[in-house]
């Protein structure tokens, strides 16, 4: 790659800019988490790679961390005081709860789509399915053990 004329160097400058007033330090905790949507998550590892200032502020949020942040905040984030525990998750799945607990549930999901949530709802689905799966071949087996019991002819 040749040198950058003074025309590219303005607009890596400029695309710069436009990465650092587009990413907030909420994002960048939310990158650090894995906490992003994909495309949202590709649009910050977009701008840090155009950015050098951008990825010294990520460093430093990094050391925040390290040091161990105590805003509301970062308790809130590292916490997870907005998901649900996994046995309301269950609950969800069964559709087992009141309809303002519900629609919490639904925006957590679908709308903010926690990827830790939506794991654990992934998780409990599978675990749901095993054990439907499991409960119709332990019937199956049962009727037919009690079907061979029911043609054999009586003894006398």
């Amino acid at each position: 790659m040749g040198p950058i004329g003074p025309i590219g160097l303005v607009n890596r400058v400029l695309r710069a800019r436009i990465a650092m007033s587009e990413i907030t330090r909420e994002q960048m905790h939310a990158y650090l988490d894995d906490a992003l949507p994909e495309s949202e998550a590709a649009k910050v590892e977009q701008s840090l790679r155009a950015s050098e200032t951008l990825r010294q502020q990520l460093k430093l949020v990094m050391q925040e961390r390290d040091r161990g942040e105590h805003s509301v905040g970062a308790i809130w984030r590292r916490e997870r005081l907005s998901c649900p525990t996994r046995e309301q998750l269950g609950s969800y799945l069964l559709e087992a709860l009141d309809d303002g607990v519900m629609d919490y549930l639904r925006f957590h999901l679908q709308t903010i789509a926690c990827p830790f949530c939506r794991a654990n709802l992934a998780d409990l689905q599978a675990q749901q399915e095993d054990k439907a799966q499991h409960t119709q071949q332990r019937r199956r087996r049962f009727f037919q053990s009690s079907a061979g019991l029911l043609s054999a002819k009586p003894r006398k």
